[in-house]
């Protein structure tokens, strides 16, 4: 698993997580958008090669490659979600957010 820089993931949720809204320093959110642009290029390049005939095995190796990818960007968000509004929502006595972060891991199991 990827280490992650704690300097880049947010510690606390600025104003309140109750709404909804994820407060990410801008180092994290220009790491993740570089990490989407490399994987928007992946997913360009992946319909290249359909076009182009690649070989199948080929193109389904450079689809775990994107998926990869994108589960690495949901690690680091689910990461910072916990330390941040999770933890803060719990502080305060909303314990509902632990069911709804189960199900939010649950639908990243399921990849």
């Amino acid at each position: 698993m990827e280490i992650i820089d704690p300097k880049i993931v947010p510690q606390t949720c600025e104003g309140g997580c109750s709404d909804r809204k994820s407060h990410h320093s801008d180092k994290l959110k220009s790491n993740m958008v570089t990490r989407l642009n490399r994987i928007e290029g992946q997913i360009r390049g992946i319909k290249g090669m359909i076009e182009k005939d690649t070989y199948c095995d080929d193109v389904i190796t450079q689809i775990s490659a994107t998926q990869a990818a994108l589960n690495s960007v949901a690690k680091i968000l689910l990461e910072g979600h916990m330390k941040s509004c999770v933890v803060e929502r719990i502080q305060e006595g909303d314990d509902e957010v632990v069911d709804e972060l189960l199900v939010t891991i649950q639908k990243l199991m399921k990849k």
